[in-house]
């Protein structure tokens, strides 16, 4: 075999036509051998001795797409002083762009002998773990392009690849499950009809199934457990793993972009698959534990802010390196359009605190690909002071678990919640104003994968995780939800017509409010996971989305409350302004009426007690569509309907009074009391001063012509 001296950059194996780069960095090692893989079991060892800035490389000629590969590394196996190399390990490459199999949860993909922490394994791991794989980077975009959708114009629907296409009736079995899944005509039809302009993929960085749940017959379903910062995961491709997932996954981003959809996907820099100190040695901790992971006083073990057992050191070159290669190839070679960052506070950890202009943010704001592209935080991880809502640098948006948190709280009647609510309905100004960002900074969302769904939000008021096997220890226990009146299931009709009306509530508010929506997969049909709120390992019925068959009668159904609320939201620019709220009249317009205006049931302007009042439960807000501030594209003038919104979270029915002074001539457009949750053909016509009787937990929006 010929081997040449190759490039110590890129890092990864590169094929470019006739041959294959290999590249890999460890400062650690004494000596890395490149380990080609055959079929037969067997392997082929290749020692990388060109050495570049602790970069060892070789060119290997002929060496093609589909070649399995790996790293064995010689060097120090101490882990008193934080170092774990092993040779008898055969490593994944952290910048591998294909991984094929998985593992087998043999003791020898360990560092030591079960029962024996401190002792050292050199049990050969090659038949029992995963496989880099070479890649043909060439791919046919065709006229691709990034839809790259204005945030005002957004609306993201959070989607797990598995679960959202296991189990629909139109998909040939063999396309379940999969990204040419997501690909299909009958999948992308929902979500254009539904409105939504970008698909937010759970994690499909590939990820390993923790030995703990396969021990007890679980799987990591969510994903969020990532060992290969560059390859899809391979479970979720129809047709191999051994490349076939790169190109499926490029082909589902192009089908998607044909239908004006972004794609983001929810990332997790802030730790890997290998845990704590008894995790396994799979990649990073073998090729230099001391440069990836950050290490406690106590260098056998590792601080962990991420609940997972490790966590990255973020103020290492090289990690830093490997994230915005990570981040920087998923924009230029796969075309995604954005990521949202799971436990993002960690990402700004530098030593303990966390530290919001760390080196990581730094570097993304200077990137000409990363920057251009949107960037969504978690805004929170487990440590000491990592809730950080409201704190990220401008370029970021934020998952904004305030506002979920006050909306749980109005609709299930807690006292006192008016005048935060106000503060989230209207785009969340304390949280995003002081330092430059705009209402589009808080993506809002009242359910999300982690928690109940809708349903379970108004059908449960306690968890329910036992199939989770821990005794439902796990799992959020404070989840601001509300049953309606029984647990769970029920054949009472006034229990069941509560919980629509509320999820209605929650649907319309989300569409009305200032900000971003974010909706959760299957949440439009009302679909549950019988109140567990932590499905983490349910790659089963209980976390998969159950489909409408095809000819159900849609009218009536929350499906089509849902498109309604977000076809509203899109064709009206008054909910979804790119400035705050300024409670003044707009300069240059002949309207004499504030932006914004609230008002009491009984119509009359809101004054201070009315915000503090803790039985207050119910209130109107006045959006004037002749006052929005920004321009348009052009320069333009943007002018609107305008709309006045009724809240009734209160469980008593209500009389509403038409405010006198800001019209004369309304529609009703919206009443979630109706269980089509909007009136039948046109509403009714109200004029001011009229009285609107508003039922319990309830709401009606009004709209003015303009």
């Amino acid at each position: 075999m010929q081997v040449w001296p190759g490039q110590a950059y890129p890092l990864g194996a590169t094929y470019d036509g006739a041959g294959t780069n290999f590249a890999v960095h460890s400062e650690a090692a004494h000596r890395i051998e490149l380990c080609l893989l055959h079929d037969d079991g067997s392997e082929t060892a290749v020692e990388l001795r060109e050495t570049d800035a602790f970069v060892r490389h070789a060119y290997l000629p002929g060496i093609m797409p589909g070649q399995r590969y790996g790293f064995r590394v010689h060097g120090p196996y101490e882990p008193a002083r934080g170092q774990r190399c092993n040779s008898a390990k055969l490593l994944l490459d952290p910048y591998a762009r294909a991984i094929s199999g998985s593992i087998e949860w043999n003791e020898s993909v360990y560092g030591y002998h079960f029962g024996r922490p401190d002792s050292r394994n050199d049990l050969d791991s090659a038949p029992h773990t995963m496989t880099s794989v070479v890649v043909n980077p060439y791919f046919d975009w065709g006229d691709d392009r990034l839809p790259r959708t204005d945030y005002h114009r957004t609306v993201i629907y959070e989607a797990h690849v598995k679960g959202l296409t296991m189990l629909h009736p139109e998909l040939p079995p063999e396309l379940r499950g999969t990204y040419a899944g997501l690909a299909h005509p009958a999948v992308i039809s929902h979500l254009t009809e539904l409105g939504v302009t970008a698909l937010e993929l759970m994690p499909v960085h590939q990820f390993v199934n923790d030995h703990r749940l396969v021990d007890a017959g679980l799987n990591n379903y969510w994903g969020y457990n990532t060992i290969g910062f560059f390859a899809p995961h391979n479970s979720y491709a129809s047709w191999g793993d051994r490349g076939e997932q790169v190109l499926e996954f490029k082909q589902a981003v192009r089908a998607l972009h044909q239908a004006g959809i972004e794609v983001i996907l929810d990332v997790v820099y802030n730790h890997t698959a290998e845990g704590n100190h008894l995790g396994p040695t799979l990649s990073f901790r073998g090729l230099d534990n001391e440069s990836y992971y950050r290490l406690t006083e106590d260098r056998r073990y590792y601080m962990d802010t991420t609940g997972t057992g490790n966590s990255l050191l973020m103020r290492s070159p090289h990690v830093l390196q490997l994230i915005m290669d990570s981040l920087r190839y998923w924009v230029t070679d796969m075309h995604v359009d954005g990521f949202r960052f799971d436990l993002a506070a960690t990402l700004a950890r530098q030593f303990h605190e966390v530290d919001r202009l760390s080196s990581f943010f730094d570097l993304v704001q200077q990137d000409p690909v990363v920057s251009q592209v949107k960037l969504i935080a978690e805004p929170w991880d487990v440590g000491e002071g990592g809730y950080q809502v409201g704190n990220f640098p401008p370029l970021w948006t934020e998952w904004n678990g305030k506002y979920r948190d006050c909306v749980r709280d109005l609709w299930r009647g807690e006292p006192r919640t008016l005048a935060e609510f106000a503060s989230r309905l209207t785009g969340s100004s304390d949280l995003y104003q002081d330092d430059g960002r705009r209402p589009l900074a808080s993506i809002n969302f009242t359910t999300c994968h982690d928690g109940f769904t809708l349903h379970d939000l108004v059908s449960y008021n306690d968890k329910h995780n036992e199939a989770n096997g821990e005794n439902n220890r796990d799992g959020e226990s404070h989840n601001r939800s509300w049953n309606c009146g029984a647990e769970g299931d029920t054949d009472d009709e006034g229990v069941l017509e509560l919980r629509e009306r509320q999820m209605r509530n929650f649907i319309a508010t989300l569409m009305l409010s200032q900000g971003v929506p974010m909706l959760s997969h299957g949440d439009e049909f009302g679909r549950t996971q019988g109140g567990n709120n932590n499905a983490y390992c349910q790659d089963n019925e209980i976390a998969w989305v159950h489909w409408p068959e095809p000819g159900d009668d849609e009218e009536g159904s929350l499906l089509a409350f849902t498109k309604t609320m977000v076809w509203l939201r899109r064709d009206h620019p008054v909910f979804r302004r790119r400035r705050f709220f300024h409670g003044r009249p707009v300069e240059g317009t002949h309207d004499e009426l504030t932006d914004i205006a609230w008002f009491t049931p009984q119509g009359d302007e809101m004054v201070a007690r009315d915000w503090q009042a803790a039985h207050a439960k119910a209130l109107s807000v006045f959006l004037n569509g002749h006052a929005i501030s920004e321009p348009g594209p052009r320069g333009e003038r943007i002018s609107d309907d305008s709309f006045l919104l009724m809240f009734n979270a209160s469980a008593e029915e209500l009389d509403f009074t038409v405010p006198v002074s800001h019209g004369e001539e309304w529609q009703v457009v919206v009443d979630t009391a109706c269980k089509e949750g909007v009136p039948p053909g046109r509403g009714p016509m109200v004029s001011a001063g009229d009285e609107l009787r508003l039922v319990g937990r309830s709401m009606t929006v009004l709209r003015r012509p303009a």
